[in-house]
């Protein structure tokens, strides 16, 4: 049995040449500029290709949509909430890509506490969009070129609307692996071609409050393994939203074609999951008591016509040739804006957020991390160098980068590879990072996020999501001390 890899922390790394010299070592591509420009950073420049709203963005920054397992049990706006997007307005971003993933219906959520967007709460939605433009109003003196975003979402085979321990899911198709891990318990919890149709509606009405709050667009969900990216996948599906790719693209085509009948002419963009794999688990060889192992793909058999990005003649790689043809079916909707990440934090983590430290239903990583950051970066290089007119890419999976992240979202920027450069959970304990970084030219390293996965371990054990290391306002928190305590418990 092969020895486990000594992972090389970034931290480690003192300079901007032993990075470099790094990621040379590693055999993979990653751009990375010595120095950060100063007050004329490609980070800082406005977004040429589009406008959202009728607005330039006035920068190259924008912020992904995160949940925090904080709403009220009816979907509402709660304390923390606010203070979360108080923290995007002040982040200096001038696109935050759909803020808060928000259900479309109550069933539909991933925990019992997701924001519902809905008349019950379209109050309290506006609320939290007035916060975001006073906070950066009272920071930066302008928001006329700052774009807000909802993001629309049904969550498929993680829904858990009820309880939150107790998976309730509605699937797109069966799953020889993620059936048994996500409870599925047979043809019933398969949603049929009806529900579907009558699930567009909701996606109408959702669209239709986000207008009259004033968002300034939304983003249609199709990441992660939730509901409209597991349609994507779904090969064996029968009817008219499985088999052919005409048919797992209906779902997208039937919902903007609602929204625009519905006389709504808000601007669209879509959060894609650009590839998979199929799902690891740790290798149980190298498992221990208090360690999990390395990620390994789970046992399959072939061919594996599953899954949305893969190849199913060996899953464990890569397909693009459908992403390709979605992002130009969604140039052809008038979508504007392509907000990419890869696989599932359920049962792909690495792909989709490379880290150092797994959570505590992941794995250990099996080689260095950067080498995943560079794949998203490559899919991203790749869909850019062929991305029609009229619409903007945006790059993530970046978090690993840490104190390095600047100077990569700025080659990124510089070099053309993607149209704007897009922060996740990093924001949880730093808003401000590639601000900062451009203003000074220098970043608070003690701020900077190590990739510890506290901010999706606290919700796998029933918890709020937060930056539970570096932020006081989670560190000093009740809520810190029993994350510990079940931490130590498993």
């Amino acid at each position: 049995m092969s020895e486990r890899f000594k992972l090389i922390r970034i931290p480690s790394l003192k300079t901007v040449d032993a990075f470099r010299g790094h990621i040379d070592s590693l055999d993979i591509e990653i751009p990375c500029d010595v120095e950060i420009i100063k007050n004329a950073s490609p980070i800082s420049q406005p977004l040429n290709e589009v406008k959202i709203n009728g607005k330039r963005i006035g920068n190259r920054v924008a912020i992904h949509p995160m949940e925090g397992w904080d709403g009220t049990t009816g979907g509402g706006v709660t304390d923390p909430m606010r203070r979360r997007w108080r923290r995007f307005g002040q982040s200096g971003a001038k696109l935050i890509c759909g803020g808060e993933a928000m259900a479309v219906r109550p069933d539909g959520r991933a925990n019992p506490n997701q924001l519902i967007i809905n008349k019950e709460n379209q109050r309290g939605i506006s609320e939290l969009r007035d916060i975001l433009l006073n906070a950066h109003q009272e920071k930066f003196g302008n928001t006329e070129d700052l774009a807000i975003g909802f993001q629309l979402t049904h969550s498929g085979r993680f829904c858990r609307p009820n309880e939150k321990f107790t998976y309730e899911p509605k699937v797109a198709y069966k799953h020889p692996i993620l059936d048994e891990k996500f409870k599925v318990q047979g043809e019933q919890d398969v949603l049929t071609d009806a529900e579907l149709d009558e699930l567009v509606i909701e996606y109408v009405q959702a669209t239709r409050i986000a207008r009259e709050v004033g968002a300034d667009f939304v983003d249609i969900k199709h990441c992660h393994g939730y509901l409209l990216h597991e349609l994507l996948g779904a090969h064996t599906r029968d009817g008219r939203y499985g088999g052919s790719f005409e048919n797992r693209t209906r779902m997208l085509r039937e919902i903007v074609a609602a929204i625009r009948a519905d006389g709504n002419d808000i601007d669209l963009a879509v959060r894609l999951s650009t590839f998979d794999m199929v799902p690891h688990r740790p290798d149980p060889k190298r498992s221990h008591s208090d360690k999990l192992g390395p990620g390994i793909p789970e046992e399959h058999e072939l061919p594996f016509p599953y899954q949305f990005g893969v190849d199913h003649e060996d899953p464990t790689k890569i397909d693009l040739r459908e992403t390709f043809g979605f992002v130009n079916l969604c140039s052809k909707l008038g979508i504007k804006l392509i907000n990419t990440t890869a696989g599932s934090p359920y049962y792909t983590p690495h792909l989709q957020r490379p880290a150092a430290y797994p959570p505590s239903d992941g794995y250990q990583p099996a080689y260095d991390p950067l080498i995943d950051v560079a794949r998203q970066i490559k899919v991203v290089r790749e869909l850019k160098k062929q991305l029609p007119g009229g619409m903007a890419i945006i790059a993530s999976g970046l978090s690993y980068l840490q104190e390095y992240l600047p100077h990569v979202c700025q080659a990124l920027l510089r070099e053309g590879w993607a149209d704007m450069v897009g922060l996740g959970r990093v924001i949880l304990s730093y808003p401000d990072i590639l601000n900062e970084a451009t203003e000074c030219g220098e970043l608070k390293k003690r701020l900077v996020c190590r990739t510890f996965s506290d901010c999706t371990t606290a919700p796998r054990k029933g918890l709020p999501s937060g930056c539970f290391p570096l932020d006081d306002f989670y560190s000093q928190s009740e809520t810190a001390a029993e994350l510990k305590a079940q931490k130590k418990t498993g």
